[in-house]
């Protein structure tokens, strides 16, 4: 038997689809749905409602201003009233088939629209004419709801996918589809597949197939908490309180439910039949409001009765229920220090931060509770604080908060191969042994080792009470490190592939207040970075072999290969406010620096980019052991000559901005690095604007290195702007040679990569390793004489270059000269053979430098 409500039922509509939504301001509760008329109850009001009697048919979508609503009927119109006149002011938008659901964006001046038909139509409320169409979706849709910032339009499709569109742009365009959420609806059915957002604007709520309400974040996609447990039938309405601290459902099992954001759990629960449409005061008043199947409105004042229920709908704003919220994980910020904010300083030093963002511009009454009971001046006339008795913005000189000075930004600590939580999921490690990832169970993780080659290798599973944050993943074995909790201090723990031992694993305790921030194993070592700026290292089963500070501080990262240990840390600051990022290479087993505090090259910002810095993405060894770095400028760049102190330098492998693939501008995407390895950068294209991989565990991509030497030489224009083809052969040339030309300084760069290796090796370089490095010689003369038949074609004035050139070769023996004169003679060169001669005569003996001619 359902329950009786403490309030009767307004009639407002005939029986049928009934909807309601509050002004912004939260004075006017609107109704509308089968009678041609919409009504406008006043809040506080028993009177009777404000009737707009001018609705052309029955209404299916409604959206309230403050003295406006726009009706969306089944005959496709679309029109604008005035509140609480009923007036109709214009029609703004019709559509052939009957309208769905109509979306107003927070700042009034657009309205998304959506019918039976396949197109969403975004118009502009001051001038109709301006209308954008959104067609990136296959079926109708049945739900939109823009974000309270106006950034995002959710549109729940009838094919049971949610289209996220990008709204601030000059050109709305598609940001991100989510599959496997809402369940498919025709337009027309009861049942709701809405995205409801929570009002920090960072997550929408919507109901699933198995009626649950499930939270899913914008940025990523990712699933968050879930609603559970309560609701035995579809359900048909959700809202968030204006503070996000609560949650109400109702479904066609006449259930409707109170929620608490933070627990997820069930705070009240009541038995209302036929509930279609459900709404919260807009300004945080206990009153709650509701719509049934019947055309009755029910408008419910001290609808919570328990305090602490009230005390929620009343408090301060609630933010959306994360995993793990990137918010709290941003507030820790570097080595248990505030984070910093735009170079201005600590959060929260006069600098907005992401709380303020969530308390918004219209929080002033923020101090409401501040009484001016002695006169001072501390609230106005309006009841608000004024601040005049704070005196100057930021205080007196000689009591300002030390937090207020400028501080420079630092680089935040990362582990190579991790992704952040998405979720309740994160991948620990991908790299191309395998990938290690882990799911939050509330009161304990589960870990999964999987392996590319499981004949080698077999995957493991195990639930981890420790928490582990991070891992690392090789031919020997898997390392993690869990922070501190409760009493136990942080650990690391080593799980060996192999073992002829009956206790494989081994388990160390750092010291109390020291946890890791990142973690490195090579086949010989473990070593970890800790937020005293410790670099520890381990032998494989726990015997403790090297301890020493960092000199760059906070420290940011790690990487480890046999023998070398590599770390990275923040260093001066410089010219862009912004510490620089410095680098050490130690040999851990001669306890020998080849490099110390050596600043990592990062590039500078292009002028289209919407970030604030070039940042660090990646830190590995090469399969052959050199350092490789990947910057957010999506550049690899391996470290040349870095086992003599003050010579090394960073070199660009691949411009991955540069692929062909990107050349025709038609696709979007960018690349999560993963090894280098068989002269080969390893990644994961994320597309559809991700940042990181996700589940399911995506394939991986490789590319050839390609140095940006040059770029390709454009195809001259004519008059109208097109592209000639006079010229094919000299084209054809041109691309031929710039294409050689970053042949050979890529051959050059491993050549001189592997000489650097056997050179260290001395007399323990094995002959594999000396043969390839005679081929490679061979192979970068071959180029160049390649490339020297190309400077000769383009002529009698290229003579200087191509000597140049020939300068270039490696082999003394002189069998590349006799290469290069030939190549010359056969296109008439003759000079030039003449030349290249003496000059091998002169290089035969011992005179490597020709004199130039005048």
């Amino acid at each position: 038997m359902p329950d009786r409500p403490p309030f009767p039922a307004r009639q407002a509509q005939p029986p049928g689809l009934t909807y309601l939504q509050y002004s912004p301001d939260g004075k006017r509760l609107l109704v509308a749905g089968c009678g041609n008329y919409a009504r406008s109850f006043k809040t506080g009001d028993n009177g009777d409602p404000d009737m707009l009697t001018d609705v052309h048919d029955d209404t299916y979508a409604l959206a309230a201003g403050n003295d406006f609503a726009i009706l969306g009927c089944e005959d496709g119109t679309v029109c604008e009233y005035e509140v609480p006149s009923g007036d109709m002011k214009k029609m703004l938008v019709r559509s052939t088939l009957p309208i769905r659901s109509i979306a107003l964006s927070p700042d009034e001046k657009f309205i998304a629209v959506s019918s039976d038909e396949l197109e969403i139509k975004v118009v502009n409320r001051d001038d109709m004419e301006q209308i954008t169409f959104l067609r990136e979706h296959p079926k109708p849709i049945k739900h939109l709801t823009y974000d309270p910032s106006g950034k995002y339009l959710a549109a729940s499709g009838t094919d049971g996918i949610i289209y996220i569109y990008l709204m601030n742009t000059a050109e709305p365009k598609l940001f991100k589809t989510i599959d496997g959420v809402i369940q498919r609806l025709e337009t027309a059915q009861e049942a709701s597949s809405k995205c409801v957002w929570h009002p920090d604007g960072r997550a929408f709520a919507c109901a699933t197939g198995t009626r649950e309400i499930k939270v899913i974040s914008v940025e990523d996609g990712a699933h968050q908490r879930v609603f559970a447990g309560e609701h035995n039938d579809n359900i048909t309405s959700l809202a968030w309180s204006p503070n996000g601290a609560l949650l109400a459902s109702s479904s066609a099992d006449d259930q409707l439910v109170v929620w608490e954001t933070k627990t997820q759990k069930m705070l009240k629960k009541f038995n209302y039949e036929k509930i279609l449409d459900i709404a919260w005061q807009s300004k945080g008043e206990n009153i709650f409001n509701w719509t049934t199947s019947n055309g009755e409105a029910f408008i419910i004042p001290n609808f919570l009765k328990d305090d602490t229920h009230i005390a929620l709908l009343k408090g301060p704003k609630v933010k959306a229920p994360f995993f793990h919220d990137p918010l709290d994980d941003k507030s820790a910020g570097v080595n248990g220090r505030a984070p910093l904010v735009n170079g201005q300083g600590r959060a929260r030093a006069g600098t907005p931060d992401s709380l303020d963002q969530l308390l918004g511009p219209d929080d002033e009454n923020e101090y409401d509770w501040i009484e001016d009971d002695d006169g001072a001046g501390y609230i106005n006339e309006n009841g608000k604080r004024t601040g005049e008795h704070l005196g100057q913005p930021n205080g007196h000189f000689g009591k300002r908060n030390r937090a207020e000075i400028w501080q420079p930004r630092i680089h935040e600590p990362f582990q190579p191969g991790a992704t952040p939580w998405r979720g309740n999921r994160k991948y620990l490690c991908l790299n191309l042994i395998g990938f290690v990832w882990t799911v939050d169970q509330d009161t304990h993780n589960t870990v999964t080792v999987e392996f590319y080659d499981r004949e080698m290798h077999r995957d493991f599973h195990f639930t981890d009470p420790f928490l582990y944050d991070r891992a690392c993943l090789n031919e020997t074995g898997a390392l993690f490190s869990a922070p501190a909790k409760d009493d136990q201090p942080a650990v690391i723990f080593y799980r060996p592939h192999e073992t002829w031992t009956t206790r494989s694993d081994s388990r160390i305790s750092l010291p109390d207040g020291e946890e890791a921030i990142c973690i490195a194993l090579s086949s010989k070592y473990i070593v970890a970075v800790t937020n005293q700026n410790y670099v520890r290292v381990w032998t494989l089963h726990g015997t403790p072999v090297r301890l020493w500070r960092m000199k760059g501080s906070p420290a940011v990262t790690c990487a480890a290969w046999e023998d070398f240990v590599m770390t990275v840390g923040n260093g001066a600051v410089g010219a862009d406010g912004c510490t620089q990022l410095t680098y050490c290479i130690d040999n851990v087993r001669l306890d020998e620096t080849h490099q110390n505090q050596d600043i990592l090259a990062l590039g500078t910002l292009p002028e289209d980019s919407d970030l604030d810095e070039v940042s660090l993405k990646s830190v590995f060894w090469s399969d052959v052991g050199d350092p490789c770095i990947y910057d957010s400028n999506g550049v690899l760049l391996t470290l040349l000559h870095w086992r003599r102190q003050g010579h090394a330098k960073w070199v660009p492998l691949l411009d991955t901005r540069q692929l062909d693939r990107l050349k025709d501008g038609k696709k979007e995407e960018t690349y999560w690095p993963v090894a280098v390895a068989g002269e080969r950068f390893h990644c994961i294209i994320l597309k559809g604007g991700d940042k990181t991989p996700y589940f399911p565990r995506p394939l991986l991509t490789e590319f050839d290195f390609h140095l940006p030497v040059s770029r390709p030489i454009d195809k001259p224009k004519n008059g109208d702007g097109d592209e000639e083809d006079d010229d094919t052969a000299t084209e054809t040339v041109a691309a031929g040679t710039i294409r050689l030309e970053e042949e050979y300084v890529r051959t050059s760069l491993l050549l001189d990569l592997l000489d650097d290796q056997i050179q260290s090796q001395g007399s323990q370089a094995g002959h594999e390793s000396k043969t390839q490095l005679i081929r490679r010689e061979v192979q970068a003369d071959k180029i160049l004489i390649q490339l020297l038949a190309m400077v000769c074609r383009e002529g009698e004035d290229t003579g200087m270059k191509a000597l140049e050139i020939v300068r270039l070769f490696r082999d003394r023996g002189g069998k590349s000269l006799d290469a290069a004169a030939r190549v010359a003679e056969r296109w008439g060169r003759t000079v030039l053979g003449d030349k290249i001669r003496e000059y091998a005569e002169r290089r035969i003996m011992g005179l490597d430098e020709m004199m130039d001619d005048e």
